[in-house]
Formats: C-alpha cells, structure tokens, sequence
C-alpha cells in the first residue's frame, strides 16, 4: 500500500514537472514570437497621390491616381457667358446631400436642387463640382461655371477624393490633355440650362 502511494506521488511529480517545462517551452516560443513581431518594421504606410483633371474643350473629367488614368467621365462646363475658370485649385469641401442657396431662394436636398446629391467645393470661391438636376446639360457648355456630372457618377467621384486634393482645370487642349482624353471634339452649340449653380456655405 505503501508503495503504491509512493509510486502515485512520484507519478504526480513526474506529471507536474513535464506541464512546467511544457509551460516553459510555450512562455518561450510566445516570447521570441513577440519580440521578433516588434523588431520587424511596420509595413509603410502608402500614400497614394490623387488630383482630378477638368478639360472644358474636351468637357470631360479625370481622374488619377498614381499618374495613372483611373476614370473618365463626361461633364457640363461654363457656358460662354459664364466660363468655368482655368487652373489649379483644391478640394475644400465635400458635402453629401447639400442645400443650395441663392438670394432670396433655399432648396433643401431633393430632386428640385441644382446641386444634386453631392457638392464637391473647391478652394476658389463659388466654385464646385457637383451633380444636377437637369442630367441633360452633362456634356454641353451649360453651366454658370461649375463642373456638373451625373448623379451615379459624382457620388463615384465623391467616394474617391479627399479634402486637400488637387483639381486642375484646363481650357486648352494641349499635349497632355490630349493624352488623358485624346482628340479635342467638335465644339457643340452651347445650351444654357436654366439651373444657376452657387456655392453652398463654405
């Protein structure tokens, strides 16, 4: 009896040395496993570079990331009595579902808003890209100097680009405008809309 007492404790013994080095040996591997994840260097951060292209001959708009095209959409540009204007601006604002306002007139968000369902500003005052309501102006020089897009087609740009983003707007078809949308078209008669684009609160 005695015996088998003894030959359980040294069994006991036996079971709790192996879970200590069991132990041990897991402490160990969590361990090294850890130290060699804070020695490797974080993966870089990738900063993509972004800016959006406007060419009113071509009345089209870019965009690209990386300097590589990513998309191309049609757009409505200033008409001849109030031209889009040229050059390098930013994105200021970007508003989804804006309120458009106008002397002596507020429309809220919904089908009758000139600005449709999004309002990207940029960093010259009063200018934007945005939609519409009047989808049949997106092409033609029909603006009172906004970008106009289609509805699907400004959330998919809204989605993409951020505040502090590039906008070049160009009025001459040069080289590497050509590049990006290729031969400047026929010039279409110009058509006013009766939707006066102006900017929302900034």
């Amino acid at each position: 009896m005695a015996a088998n007492a003894e030959w359980a404790k040294a069994g006991e013994k036996r079971v709790l040395r192996y879970l200590s080095v069991l132990i041990f040996l897991i402490s160990v591997r969590e361990l090294r496993a850890q130290t060699q994840a804070e020695a490797s260097p974080a993966a870089p951060v990738v900063q993509r570079h972004r800016k959006v292209v406007v060419s009113i001959p071509h009345r089209k708009l870019a965009l690209i990331e990386d300097g590589q095209v990513k998309k191309v959409y049609p757009v409505a540009v200033g008409a001849q009595h109030s031209p889009t204007p040229a050059g390098t601006f930013a994105v200021k604002t970007r508003l989804a579902e804006p309120t458009y306002y106008h002397p002596g007139k507020v429309i809220p968000a919904g089908a009758d808003n000139p600005l449709g369902t999004r309002w990207i500003g940029l960093s010259t005052k009063g200018y934007g890209i945005h939609g519409t309501n009047v989808e049949s102006s997106v092409g033609k020089a029909a603006s009172h100097g906004c970008i106009r897009m289609h509805r699907s087609d400004i959330e998919e740009l809204f989605a993409e680009v951020e505040i502090g983003d590039e906008v070049e707007i160009r009025d001459q078809a040069d080289s590497e405008v050509a590049e990006i949308f290729g031969d400047t078209p026929a010039a279409e008669k110009e058509t006013v809309s009766p939707a006066i684009e102006v900017a929302v609160s900034q």
